[in-house]
């Protein structure tokens, strides 16, 4: 019998909460692939789910910047130097070179999966050495790589002119569902913004505006801004009002999405990663049927104008975003029509097409 052809995916993040990866890396194991995901282990790390592919967590001594850099790099080099594959998918900029370097033979395949346009996102864009040296490693190690694909067609197509390479386009859409759970109904509405709680994404605008609607925030995720956020919430003395519900894994997530009411995706102008993005929270909220205040830049505009999925919100400002939520509240006829359109959008933008795209291009890769 034909050995399956093993792919290795690298990560930095942790594997519990990588909706993504989970789903790529379960996509090309029912393909017949032998499939291995590398991540980091945190202190907090809960027990890994039960998956068709082998998960692997890397522990560092350091957690962040500069000196986790290095050493997941590191430690993940001498790992993968000890592993027999036939490709590795580099995930961003922050495990490229590590797996570059892993490589043992030119039968080797090498992927990169820009999941987000790295040296332009707002931590990395306001300090300059930092994306100076990020720049570097981009420059260097992209080129090197046989294929790649990113989540959004104008990062395909900024990658794609910069390298003279092909991006391919793999959406992050979640799995259709035959059947989305019944809504349960409460006096409360529930406006509900899933992701990092980092720089750049209108957080604490959004948690200001809160003051003047009628309705319950709830904040799934952590990040940079966890404690300063938290902070805020208490000097405004809205406990009442805004809840942080830390870390949710997917399965739970997807039901806490399905119940709420509202969702929000915003994002501030603070580089091309964020205004090019299409991230995951967009198509998890079309899934589950819940209109959103979702933030005007090209990549969301389009789709918007296709489907009428979402209320698009010129900025981030305090006003902008309360004048938005409380429409969506108060206008019935508009978030009916929303929610409707919602349902036709997930018939055509989900994973089950995306993971065709997905599986060609591995075969391709590796036939």
């Amino acid at each position: 019998m034909e050995l399956k052809k093993k792919i290795i995916f690298s990560v930095t993040s942790d594997l519990t909460y990588d909706q993504r990866m989970q789903k790529i890396c379960r996509s090309l194991s029912n393909a017949g692939y032998d499939i291995e995901l590398v991540g980091r282990e945190r202190k907090s790390s809960d027990v890994l789910n039960n998956e068709p592919f082998k998960q692997t967590r890397l522990k560092c001594r350091f957690t962040k910047g500069k000196l986790f850099y290095m050493e997941y790099n590191i430690r993940l080099f001498s790992y993968l130097r000890n592993q027999d594959f036939d490709a590795a998918c580099a995930i961003d900029l922050d495990t490229i070179m590590a797996v570059y370097f892993a490589k043992k033979s030119n039968n080797i395949k090498l992927v990169y999966d820009a999941h987000e346009y790295f040296t332009e996102v707002p931590e990395v864009v306001r300090r300059k050495l930092i994306q100076n040296i990020w720049k570097w490693v981009e420059r260097t190690f992209v080129p090197k790589f046989d294929l790649a694909y990113t989540v959004s067609p104008a990062i395909a197509e900024l990658f794609s002119k910069k390298y003279n390479k092909k991006f391919d386009i793999i959406l992050n859409t979640p799995v259709l569902e035959s059947e989305t759970l019944d809504k349960v109904n409460t006096k409360e509405s529930t406006l509900l913004y899933q992701g990092a709680l980092n720089e750049g994404r209108g957080l604490e605008n959004l948690i200001e505006a809160m003051q003047g609607v009628n309705a319950k925030l709830l904040l799934a995720g952590e990040g940079d801004l966890s404690k300063e956020l938290r902070d805020l919430v208490k000097r405004l003395n809205l406990e009442n009002k805004v809840q942080f519900l830390g870390y949710v894994k997917p399965y739970e997530l997807k039901r806490l999405t399905e119940l709420s009411t509202i969702g929000i995706n915003l994002l501030e102008n603070k580089g091309l990663s964020y205004y090019y993005s299409l991230s995951n929270k967009f198509f998890d909220y079309i899934h589950a049927g819940l209109p959103q205040v979702c933030i005007d830049f090209p990549e969301y505009r389009k789709i918007n104008d296709a489907f009428d999925v979402a209320l698009l919100t010129k900025d981030c400002s305090i006003d902008e975003i309360k004048k938005a939520v409380q429409r969506l509240l108060s206008d019935q006829e508009l978030y009916t029509r929303l929610q409707k359109n919602c349902e036709v959008c997930s018939e055509k933008l989900n994973w089950q097409n995306e993971e065709k795209k997905l599986v060609d291009f591995y075969n391709e890769l590796l036939r």
